[in-house]
C-alpha cells in the first residue's frame, strides 16, 4: 500500500537562499509516517500507554533537486521490509514530476524503558 501525503513549503521552511533547510525534509517524511501508520489503524498513544514506541533507528537520505517556498509537495511512502522487531519504510518527496529527496527510513519496536522488542502481531497485521 503507498501512502501520498501533500505539504506545502512555507516561509518558515526556507534557509537564507529561499529553498527548503535540508533539516525539513526530515520533518516532512515523520510527518507522513506519523500520517501513514494513523490511517492503516495504528494507535501511537495507545502504543505508549501499552509501554511501547517507534524509534527511528537509521535514516539514508538522497537530496535529489530543490524546493521552494510556496511549492505544493507530496511525500509518497511505501513499507518495504518488516519483520517482527523492525520497520523499513522508502519515502519519496516530489514535487509534479520532480523527485526532490529520497530516503529509507528504518524504525524498531522498543519499551517505554529504551529495551528492544518484539513488534505485536496486531500491529504487524495493520502493515502487511
Amino acid at each position: 500500500m503507498t501512502h501520498f501525503f501533500p505539504i506545502r513549503v512555507y516561509y518558515e521552511d526556507t534557509d537564507m537562499g529561499g529553498i527548503v533547510y535540508h533539516a525539513n525534509y526530515l520533518r516532512y517524511i515523520e510527518r507522513a509516517r506519523s500520517d501513514y501508520v494513523r490511517n492503516i489503524g495504528n494507535d501511537q498513544n495507545a502504543m505508549k500507554d501499552a509501554g511501547l514506541v517507534w524509534v527511528v533507528r537509521k535514516i539514508e537520505a538522497e537530496y535529489l533537486n530543490t524546493a521552494k517556498f510556496d511549492d505544493e509537495l507530496q511525500v509518497e511512502t511505501v513499507i518495504a521490509d518488516l519483520t517482527g522487531v523492525r520497520l523499513t519504510m522508502n519515502q519519496l518527496i516530489t514535487r509534479g514530476d520532480t523527485e526532490i529527496f529520497r530516503a529509507s527510513v528504518t524504525a524498531v519496536c522498543m519499551t517505554t524503558e529504551g529495551r528492544p522488542t518484539r513488534l505485536p502481531a496486531e500491529i504487524r497485521a495493520l502493515m502487511q
